[in-house]
């Protein structure tokens, strides 16, 4: 099966040829489907069950809606070239394409807890005192365009308000599943509901909340599912230990190697995970660097005519 980057960029990117009257509807279409692709892809995810969210699947799952969202992003803005380089359009991308910058020192320090999860030390950590002012800066000045700017940038100004708060969540949820101290998860985010993706995000974020404010959680280097399973049976075997007397009875000896399947089933289902998550949060980086150049390019160029 295509990827899902592939199958958006298949769809998105096809030319009509269209009479000066279809121009304006279509334009309008685009920006409709744009809104309601990223609303039914987060109200999918926002609608699996406790014991797949946070975990490595969804993750991944999350990360090819992210990636989706970024595509049709693009070709919106590449079908709309004329409009980046007009006020107040060149203002509202050029602050997104900031924001987007900090998003890589978040792939970054997600990269980073991978590797260390792949390791797997007693005490996860990562040296990354500056991550808490990072998802802070993503999400500064981030405000619903107004009217004017609606109307001066032809409705452009809510895709790039809309891929914004997606860019936001997206670096938020990994920074609360991959192992990063201080990790600055009580970032305001608050989106208003009249937008289509707004209740299955906001859903989503109360969702990860809750598991964050779970009794059993709240000590965890990471909400992802599978660390979660590795401490609670790395817990329980301890325990065992400490109060197995050897030799041990059938019953015990039973129980230490059901106790010991699962771990090792668990850590089977990180090493099988882990690599693909790593290519795709890599992938990410690239992506948001190559959006980025691209628009530098295009605005260099209309700005510096040779």
């Amino acid at each position: 099966m295509a990827p899902l980057t592939n199958i958006a960029r298949s769809l998105l990117s096809q030319v009509h040829e269209e009479s000066p009257n279809d121009v304006c509807a279509s334009h309008e279409l685009e920006l409709e489907s744009f809104q309601k692709q990223v609303a039914d892809r987060f109200h999918d995810l926002s609608f699996v069950p406790s014991d797949e969210l946070l975990s490595l699947q969804w993750v991944r799952k999350f990360l090819d809606i992210f990636l989706c969202c970024q595509e049709e992003f693009r070709v919106i803005l590449f079908n709309n070239k004329a409009q980046l380089t007009k006020p107040p359009m060149d203002r509202l991308i050029g602050d997104f394409y900031e924001r987007s910058v900090k998003a890589l020192d978040v792939c970054n320090a997600i990269r980073d807890g991978i590797e260390q999860i792949r390791q797997w030390q007693k005490l996860l950590e990562i040296v990354l005192c500056t991550l808490a002012r990072q998802l802070q800066a993503i999400g500064n000045n981030l405000t619903v365009p107004r009217g004017n700017e609606i109307v001066a940038t032809n409705g452009l100004a809510i895709p790039v308000y809309t891929m914004g708060c997606v860019l936001l969540f997206v670096m938020w949820a990994l920074v609360a599943a991959i192992p990063c101290q201080d990790r600055g998860l009580q970032v305001p985010f608050y989106v208003p509901r009249q937008f289509p993706w707004a209740a299955p995000m906001l859903s989503l974020q109360d969702r990860i909340m809750e598991e964050l404010k779970k009794r059993d959680r709240r000590s965890s280097c990471g909400l992802l599912r599978e660390i979660y399973q590795v401490e609670k049976c790395s817990h329980l075997l301890g325990e065992l230990a400490d109060s197995v007397q050897f030799p041990l009875s059938e019953e015990k000896e039973v129980e230490v190697r059901q106790r010991v399947n699962e771990l090792r089933l668990v850590c089977d289902a990180m090493k099988e995970g882990l690599e693909p998550l790593e290519r795709q949060v890599r992938e990410v980086f690239h992506m948001i660097v190559r959006s980025r150049t691209d628009w530098l390019d295009y605005f260099g160029s209309r700005h510096n005519p040779e």
